[in-house]
């Protein structure tokens, strides 16, 4: 945590005596979930206190704040500045040298580090429900972007494959929402997000929302907005330290599992795609052989 100077502790502790009991509940909430707050609206804000969203404007304005927007810059000021993918690259290869071992070390002990919370008690019932939601999707839509992005390609078609019709959400702007278009009642969505409430993510989890659809988050920050919202959380951690190089390894593994688990539970329905999979090569060879 960073030693900054505090600013709203300093007019919350001045000022919360004079204010109603109503303002302040709001502001006891902010400072006691601060990094929540940070990926919220004021109408979020209002439900999680059982105010309304005026009164959390006026909470945040008695205290001299001009509203939320300021509010919430102030208090990311509070938190140490996030560290860019170039950061944490720099920071991990520093740390590496030029000694190969320390690098092969460090991939396998994150790899170690994560089987073994992937193999908990906990992730082991989460990924117990996630898939009692999988074997009776009508569709599966995966989530992610960037590097994600990539394993959400990946992994869609190992369920394709598998019997479970799949489509990946990995794009932006116009090109997602026409992905998005795919969506339906009866569908499930397994989600790749941190702690980073970026539009797409956004977009895509009130569009599940809105449709009814069952949300698998896969995720290594427990204090996300998506955890708030999702149905079924799986933790997974992407390395052994925290602002370092982040490893995907664990994301594909925890991916794995849950391609596995649900063609096991859906066995006869997992061999017959894969029979009819062959059987569409064989005749495309067949095809190439006679010209």
């Amino acid at each position: 945590m960073s030693m900054r100077h505090d600013l709203f502790s300093e007019r919350l502790r001045a000022r919360i005596d004079g204010l109603s009991l109503g303002l302040q509940q709001v502001l006891l909430y902010i400072d006691q979930h601060r990094a929540l707050v940070i990926e919220s609206t004021a109408l979020e804000i209002a439900a999680a206190t059982q105010t309304s969203d005026a009164t959390v404007v006026r909470a945040i304005q008695a205290i001299g704040f001009s509203g939320l927007r300021e509010l919430k810059s102030v208090l990311e000021q509070w938190f140490d500045p996030p560290l860019s993918s170039a950061d944490k690259m720099d920071t991990t290869l520093s740390h590496l040298a030029e000694d190969v071992n320390q690098s092969i070390d460090y991939v396998v002990e994150g790899h170690l580090a994560a089987a073994q919370a992937l193999s908990g008690g906990e992730n082991r019932q989460a990924i117990a429900q996630a898939v009692s939601l999988l074997v009776n999707a009508r569709q599966l839509a995966i989530f992610g972007i960037n590097a994600s992005g990539i394993l959400a390609e990946y992994a869609a078609r190992l369920f394709h494959r598998n019997g479970l019709p799949a489509l990946p959400l990995n794009r932006s702007g116009i090109g997602l929402a026409e992905q998005l278009l795919s969506l339906q009642r009866g569908d499930a969505l397994i989600m790749m997000a941190q702690k980073s409430s970026h539009r797409e993510g956004i977009t895509t989890l009130k569009e599940a929302q809105r449709l009814g659809i069952p949300i698998i988050l896969l995720t290594n920050a427990k204090e996300s907005k998506f955890v708030q919202q999702a149905d079924v959380v799986i933790h997974v951690p992407r390395g052994t330290e925290q602002g370092k190089m982040p490893l995907h390894g664990p994301v594909l593994a925890c991916l794995e599992m849950l391609v596995v688990a649900t063609a096991a539970s859906m066995s006869q329905r997992a061999v017959k795609s894969m029979k009819r999979l062959q059987e569409l090569h064989r005749g495309l060879k067949n095809t190439a052989s006679k010209k």
